[in-house]
């Protein structure tokens, strides 16, 4: 077939490129109205009529990282196989080798921006399609507990968390740098720029202390009574190892699982996945004072040091509650400079720590928080992003 010259395709084919480009930008590819401009100039220059060449180039030119890739093979092979336009196009060319393995990380992201309209009335501006919930929904669904969402909220949960940013809580070191306001001597340098006068010292330079973010280290449990609300805290957790590299992320049910590796994957489902296939007892039991031992002998002394803030997430349902778990949790107190513990059970209005684990775990932290819904995780940033306290000799008290 004869490459087309002609001007850029209008008609049905351009509201397919236009509908493929927002199902794009729903499966999270920063694609804009100038790339869809570029797309459509770019088809009257190939044959439109093979698949290879339209998938390579909408592929350069609305694919811009490397971890969209995949994303993008996901939507072209759903949203043009469903296309009636297209239908011939399809026809010719076999499916790739990819649809007879299981679906990617990324396939169920892509699905649900595809089930989304894609070409709307016309008496909708593009800000009306994009309003999925109004105020007073966005209102309930911040006190909304994770367990009693439907999966459509968890979609909005997920990307509320993503888009969520942890401002940096600094930490003084001992280190120093070059610093005009600094309160030490820079004697070297002072000495060094005086050779340029003869010797004398018309300059004098200082030092100044270096401030570094404050390291966080997250134990989270995956057992099966946390399993309502662990997908959501590793969202979380992904989405503040994205922004802060001092962030390391362990998962313990009945063994403990480093997993800071795979979720700093800039995709979250990719990183979700890894995670997954890296731990044995996901959903399982919970042995939290053998967790914590673990910890304590084979990582403490890596990532505990320069002012660690230690995230415990758990409800504090321990098996095998006894000495030794005061014993570990006493010595991850004393390891770290600040030690918060989030507890979904504080949800509830009435709750007392009765449980045996509890009561031997809960002396042994600075704070004692829920995490539940958006609106405690909001508080969780603000408590990180300020400036983390010496350990509190005060009897802990839950946070609001």
């Amino acid at each position: 077939m004869a490459i087309n010259h002609l001007d850029p395709p209008t008609g049905q084919m351009a509201d397919n490129v236009v509908g493929f480009a927002r199902a794009l930008r729903a499966a999270g590819l920063p694609v804009g109205p100038g790339a869809v401009i570029d797309a459509l100039n770019a088809l009257r220059m190939i044959d439109i009529g093979n698949r290879a060449d339209v998938f390579t180039t909408l592929e350069s030119i609305f694919v811009t990282r490397h971890e969209h890739a995949l994303i993008f093979a996901q939507a072209f092979d759903l949203f043009f196989r469903v296309a009636e336009e297209w239908k011939n196009m399809l026809d010719s060319v076999p499916l790739p080798d990819q649809a007879k393995k299981p679906p990617p990380p990324a396939s169920r992201r892509v699905q649900e921006a595809l089930a989304q309209p894609t070409i709307s009335s016309e008496s909708e501006t593009p800000q009306e399609q994009e309003i999925h919930l109004s105020v007073s929904d966005r209102e309930v669904l911040q006190k909304k507990d994770f367990a009693q969402m439907s999966a459509a909220e968890i979609a909005e949960v997920t990307q509320a968390i993503a888009k969520m940013s942890l401002p940096q809580a600094e930490l003084r070191t001992r280190r120093t740098q070059p610093d005009h306001r600094g309160h030490r001597l820079d004697l070297r340098r002072t000495l060094r720029g005086s050779l340029r006068t003869g010797g004398e010292i018309v300059d004098i330079r200082r030092l100044g202390l270096i401030d570094k973010p404050a390291p966080i280290v997250a134990l989270l449990d995956i057992s099966g009574s946390m399993s309502e609300y662990t997908r959501l805290f590793l969202h979380f957790l992904h989405a503040i190892t994205d922004a802060r590299k001092r962030v390391s992320v362990f998962l313990f049910g009945t063994r403990l699982t480093n997993v800071t590796r795979a979720l700093r994957q800039r995709d979250p489902d990719e990183a979700l996945a890894a995670c997954s296939s890296a731990v044995e007892d996901w959903a399982g039991g919970t042995r939290i004072a053998t967790s914590l031992h673990n910890f304590n002998k084979l990582w403490g002394r890596r990532v505990l040091g320069q002012g660690a803030i230690v995230l415990l997430i758990s409800d504090g349902l321990e098996r095998e509650a006894d000495s030794k778990l005061a014993f570990e949790m006493d010595r991850l107190h004393r390891s770290c400079r600040r030690l918060i513990w989030l507890n979904p059970l504080l949800r509830f209005d009435g709750f007392e720590p009765k449980a045996q684990g509890i009561k031997m775990m809960l002396p042994h932290v600075d704070e004692f928080r829920p995490v539940h819904n958006l609106s405690s995780i909001k508080g969780l940033i603000a408590a990180l992003s300020s400036v983390p306290m010496p350990h509190r000799r005060d009897p802990v008290r839950p946070a609001a």
